[in-house]
């Protein structure tokens, strides 16, 4: 089986950064997988900037949820190595989507929500497994933070959180990345 990699840290940590550099030392065909979507000028430069970062070879799907749409994507096919950058992107888009009203809404309705995100996430990993490819996974650390003042922000911290935890299990290395500096935790 092939590994399994999770890549956490802090806003501009340098995740991406050592998520690329690994893809490129492990990796002959890589499809990066993007789960960002260019809702404002900020976000736009931001992905802007990280396909301007990728080496031009890479393939790029832009992807936060359907998961075996990739399965018949050329692309995919041919690659050896799937870098999904990020996993709590996914999540906020997938949140978001839902259309739940974060303040009213009821802990069933948050717990049907989870369950859907990590059928997502167990689609995606079972995928990358079935098809025998290497995986780096990037995502942001939520647990080192405050306490979000809004209930959206408590819920989104919490099921990231579970999310995070759930990926590193399953992962053969999990790195931390603080300031460009990389840390093997696992």
């Amino acid at each position: 089986m092939k590994p399994l990699i999770l890549i956490t840290g802090g806003a501009r940590s340098g995740k991406s950064t050592l998520a690329e550099k690994k893809a490129l030392e492990l990796g002959k065909n890589v499809v990066y997988i993007a789960t960002a979507i260019a809702f404002d000028e900020g976000m736009k430069d931001r992905i802007k900037k990280h396909r301007l970062d990728r080496p031009k070879n890479w393939a790029t799907v832009e992807l936060y949820k359907g998961f075996s749409a990739i399965v018949e994507d050329e692309s995919f096919k041919a690659s050896d190595l799937i870098l999904l950058d990020c996993m709590t992107l996914m999540v906020t888009n997938l949140m978001l989507e839902s259309n739940l009203d974060f303040d009213n809404c009821s802990m069933e309705e948050v717990d049907r929500l989870e369950k859907d995100i990590f059928k997502e996430i167990d689609e995606l990993l079972n995928i990358i497994m079935d098809n025998n490819k290497t995986a780096i996974i990037v995502t942001n650390e939520v647990g080192m933070g405050l306490v979000p003042s809004y209930r959206m922000g408590n819920i989104f911290r919490d099921i990231a959180g579970r999310v995070n935890q759930y990926i590193a299990n399953k992962s053969k290395e999990v790195y931390f990345t603080v300031s460009g500096i990389e840390i093997k935790i696992k």
